[in-house]
């Protein structure tokens, strides 16, 4: 099985520091949502290199490969030299997860012409994976509620699974974070 991760981008999130608090929370909840999909014979998770959730995505399979070595993750960039325009600490960043990732790629090999690109790119995450997981919530909207509409109407015309981690799942991991946290289950980084 093949799942497209995506969602908010960090700026969305209000995100400060790769040791902000949310992200180890939005960490904790893709690492169980992702537990729970290789159980179902999740193989590859395929995302982008979007700052947030994508990016974080990566991290959290990179970190799943130990207990689960045949899971692999590929990067698909909506087109080519994405993310050369941010600055170089991202630019950095976004390598960095490219070289760790089993596969990368761009899915246009122009440069950034338009919209129709990420339309594109859309319908190549959909055509190339079996379902996705967003971390979306419709009553915060963000850049992902495009990718959100695409899939509603994707899945109109073919059994396409959805897994959404809104606001309100996210307090609940928030809430089962800290509680494996004072429990000594798991460790602050």
């Amino acid at each position: 099985m093949r799942l497209w991760v995506t969602g908010y981008r960090s700026y969305e999130l209000g995100t400060f520091g790769d040791q902000d608090p949310k992200i180890k929370v939005i960490k904790f909840a893709l690492k169980q949502v992702l537990k729970a999909q290789l159980d179902e014979g999740l193989e590859w998770v395929i995302t982008g290199g979007q700052l947030g959730i994508e990016q974080w995505a990566v991290s959290v399979v990179q970190e799943l490969k130990s207990d689960y070595p045949d899971l692999k993750v590929a990067m698909m960039m909506p087109f080519k030299n994405f993310g050369n325009q941010w600055q170089s600490s991202n630019q950095e960043k976004l390598r960095d997860l490219i070289t760790q990732s089993d596969f990368a790629e761009s899915v246009s090999t122009q440069e950034y012409q338009g919209a129709s690109q990420l339309r594109s790119y859309q319908q190549f995450m959909l055509s190339h994976t079996d379902g996705a997981l967003l971390v979306y919530d419709a009553d915060y909207p963000g850049k992902t509620q495009f990718d959100s509409q695409t899939i509603q109407v994707y899945q109109q015309k073919t059994p396409y699974p959805l897994t959404q981690i809104d606001m309100l799942a996210l307090q609940d991991y928030a809430t089962d974070y800290e509680e494996q946290r004072i429990e000594n289950i798991i460790f602050d980084e």
